[in-house]
């Protein structure tokens, strides 16, 4: 029998021990045996027995000490069964106690998720620690915390176990029965389980109504359903996710019904839309939106990237404080495609001259490194004829535009070079050229005086190139002496591999021609009528008047041109009136008339007018020089001058201001000259005419030329 040794009172009593022994470790349970059988009582609960013979000597934890016969021996006994008996009586503290002194891990799990439901969290955590369970720690230490902050509805917290023990609808009700049915909401949507979600929606406010279609709407997109997610977005409210998720997967019907359902104060958003519009194309709609929005920059910056001109001019028009906006992209633009002309006014009208000769200096860059040399004559003659319109423009400026007028002269003779060299370089490279050998000659021999007198050699031009091009073609051609002079300066160059053979054979073969060059190619001053050498070492012009030679710029034959200057008195409106008028009016003498010679008189009929020589004004002036000199002097002409010269023996280059326009007359007039009104070059009319017909003009882009 037990009894209370305070109170006196019988707790338990059996018949049949005959042997009994208390834990050492724990005073509320003991064991006894009889009949064959172990018995192990805890506290007041019933007896948990299982078989064994002997007498019970010792309990001490798990195990209990046994004398049977002359032996002693220990017996480890669960203590799962008392546990499990003081768990349901919610005896977690004694649980907890028969626990220490030995279970399983599973009973201590089941211990420790008992004690958690049953809101005892001190037990709870001590059993967790024993099985190392992290996430329910956390969870206790998080209950802690809110216990400490003075946080007491204890079915909030029993809903936070459920919730982890994955019993969420005992959670949800839990949730609901406290007032947060918002958590129950929330415990749902992050499970994904929005259909559960939106049975507790009945008492929550609207924006737990939009935070859950929100989160459904991220789910949706996660999950790769987008078109789902972005109507749940717009349903919500959220505009902005929704228009980026459509404008992102290029729904462009979508996003117009999106567009015309917002409102004009929802600026952000029509932007985005107006944004997404752009991004894929539809500049339309794009226009539409902004103009909704009255939004003029955006509208401006949108017809300029889509490169909608017309447009943007018709907004500078009612909205000019955008010019600049407009004409700077509108100039760039037309540089990039190569309209020149167009692009120089716009950068002028944006007020960025030094732009615009940047990016023509660039795009000369670039043609000569590729080896565009035609194209790259074509861009220094925009550059020049831009110098000519920055010095007009700075007029009171004298030094500036004589600067620019510098500035053209060096311009103009690259232009000159860069066109000359782009044939020869062809004929060097290429097997085929469209030019004859004596076109060749005339252009080699007049890039060799050009360069001649340049200190540094332009970019990509090969000065051995014109050489070996003026060798091989005076050789062919009878012209020795140049041949061999040609030669001569290779010899002392560093030529490339490829023509060094050709040059030491040339070097060696022109010895035995002869010292001189064909008469026939010999070039002839119109002025002077001097015979010149093919290699003048004072350059393109005679040796004897210094007159600056003429040439047509195809073939590069010397044109029966004298260059003539007016009187400081006349200007040259007032020269081409003079010119333009009728010359005197010829006398004649007659049809019939009377001869007579040594007493013999005759009486002759004529066919026609037999016209009296008159005196030529101007070509009296023609010798007005010093033979030998080393500067030139024109032909100077006075108003009785001009009046004498036929308008048709005239040509005259209109160069822009502030150059003054330059005059030529013409000594052979049966040859007829024509003047390029746009390169102000010089041409035999036959050769000018079949460039305009391939269109093939000195100072024109690749893309003008036919192909």
């Amino acid at each position: 029998m037990v009894y209370d040794l305070k109170t006196k009172e019988l707790l338990f009593q059996e018949p049949n021990a005959n042997s009994v022994a208390w834990n050492t470790h724990n005073e509320n349970m003991l064991c006894f045996t009889g009949n064959g059988l172990l018995n192990i009582k805890a506290s007041n609960f019933p007896v948990h027995q299982q078989v064994m013979q002997g007498f019970v000597v010792g309990f001490s934890g798990s195990k209990i000490f046994c004398l049977h016969s002359h032996s002693i021996s220990s017996v480890d006994v669960p203590q799962s069964a008392p546990m499990c008996q003081y768990l349901e009586k919610k005896m977690f503290l004694d649980a907890y106690q028969v626990a220490c002194l030995g279970v399983t891990e599973g009973d201590w799990r089941a211990l420790a998720m008992e004690a958690l439901e049953g809101l005892d969290f001190e037990i709870a955590k001590k059993a967790f620690i024993r099985i190392r369970e992290l996430r329910y720690l956390e969870l206790v230490h998080n209950i802690e915390e809110r216990k400490r902050r003075g946080e007491t509805n204890n079915d909030i917290f029993l809903a936070d176990v459920y919730s982890y023990e994955g019993k969420h609808q005992e959670a949800a009700r839990l949730y609901k029965q406290a007032g947060y049915a918002s958590k129950a909401m929330d415990m749902f949507s992050d499970l994904r389980q929005f259909e559960h979600a939106k049975e507790y929606l009945g008492t929550a406010n609207v924006g737990n109504v939009q935070q859950l279609i929100k989160k459904q709407a991220e789910w949706c997109n996660t999950s790769n359903d987008p078109r789902a997610a972005s109507e749940m977005y717009i349903y919500a409210g959220d505009f902005m996710k929704g228009i980026e998720i459509v404008g992102q997967n290029g729904w462009m019907e979508k996003l117009m019904e999106i567009a015309r359902s917002l409102n004009k104060t929802q600026r952000d958003e029509l932007a985005l839309c107006a944004h997404y519009f752009k991004h894929h194309g539809h500049h339309i709609h794009a226009a539409d939106i902004y103009t909704r929005m009255n939004d003029v920059k955006s509208l401006v910056d949108l017809h300029v990237e889509a490169c909608h001109w017309e447009e943007a001019f018709s907004l500078v028009e009612e909205h000019p404080q955008f010019k600049d906006a407009i004409y700077m992209p509108y100039a760039t633009w037309l540089a990039e495609n190569d309209r020149f002309d167009e692009a120089q006014k716009a950068f002028h009208q944006a007020g960025r001259s030094g732009h615009a000769s940047h990016v023509l200096e660039q795009l000369l860059q670039n043609a000569v490194n590729e080896k565009r040399f035609g194209d790259a004559s074509y861009y220094y003659w925009v550059l020049a004829k831009q110098c000519l319109d920055n010095a007009h423009e700075q007029l009171q400026d004298r030094a500036f535009a004589q600067s620019m007028i510098d500035k053209f002269s060096d311009y103009h003779q690259k232009a000159d070079i860069y066109h000359s060299y782009d044939a020869i370089q062809k004929y060097i490279d290429e097997p085929f050229t469209s030019h004859l050998p004596e076109a060749l000659f005339h252009m080699a021999r007049y890039l060799f005086h050009l360069l001649n007198r340049e200190n540094e050699l332009p970019a990509g031009v090969s000065k051995a190139k014109v050489l070996i091009a003026l060798a091989k073609l005076g050789r062919n051609l009878g012209a020795y002496k140049v041949a061999r002079h040609a030669f001569e300066k290779l010899q002392a160059m560093r030529i490339l591999n490829s023509f060094q053979d050709t040059i030491d054979i040339g070097s060696v073969t022109i010895r035995s021609k002869p010292f001189h060059d064909q008469e026939e190619l010999l070039p002839m001053c119109y002025r002077c009528s001097t015979t010149n050498p093919l290699i003048n070492s004072q350059g393109n012009c005679c040796v004897n008047c210094q007159q600056p030679f003429v040439y047509s710029f195809f073939s590069f034959d010397i044109l029966p041109l004298v260059m003539f200057t007016l009187e400081d008195d006349i200007n040259d409106e007032e020269a081409i009136e003079l010119i333009q008028m009728d010359p005197p009016a010829k006398k004649s003498k007659g049809r019939w008339q009377e001869l007579q010679s040594e007493g013999v008189q005759t009486l002759q009929l004529s066919d026609g007018l037999d016209e009296e020589p008159e005196n030529d004004l101007f070509g009296a002036r023609l010798l007005n020089f010093e033979p030998g000199a080393a500067d030139f002097v024109p032909v100077q002409v006075d108003r009785a001058i001009l009046k004498s010269l036929y308008s048709s023996e005239v040509l005259i280059q209109k160069w822009p201001s502030p150059i003054r326009w330059t005059f030529y007359r013409n000594l052979m007039p049966d040859m007829t000259i024509t003047v390029d009104p746009q390169s102000f070059k010089m041409f035999a009319a036959e050769d000018y005419e079949l460039l305009v017909l391939q269109k093939k003009l000195p100072f024109t882009h690749s893309s003008q030329r036919l192909l």
